[in-house]
């Protein structure tokens, strides 16, 4: 399930402000994705990248390698919207499916 959702989760937290990859692994770690690694992460950003939800930029780094900053297009903005309109719905389904209430109407 979370295939689905971590390219939404990524936009996300990218159009609060850019950030590189390792930064947004922690941040969702963080957040409660804590068996979340980089090998499903940069996957997931380098493929938003080359649909051109995301832009990058290197960024030099005092202690290692220069970092690959991700920041949302236009176009990442209005893929993000409309991901999170249909999450909004399918967790008010899910939701409703879910409740006891509903498992009670079909045991009847």
């Amino acid at each position: 399930m979370l295939k689905g959702v971590l390219p939404l989760l990524l936009l996300r937290l990218v159009s609060d402000a850019e950030d590189y990859g390792y930064s947004l692994v922690l941040r969702l770690q963080e957040l409660g994705l804590a068996d979340l690694n980089e090998g499903t992460v940069y996957p997931a950003l380098s493929r938003l990248e080359s649909r051109g939800l995301l832009g990058s930029r290197l960024v030099p780094s005092t202690t290692g390698p220069a970092r690959k900053y991700y920041e949302i297009t236009p176009a990442g903005a209005a893929e993000l919207s409309g991901g999170v309109s249909a999450w909004e719905s399918l967790a008010r389904t899910v939701h409703s499916v879910l409740s006891p209430a509903t498992s009670a109407r079909n045991q009847r």
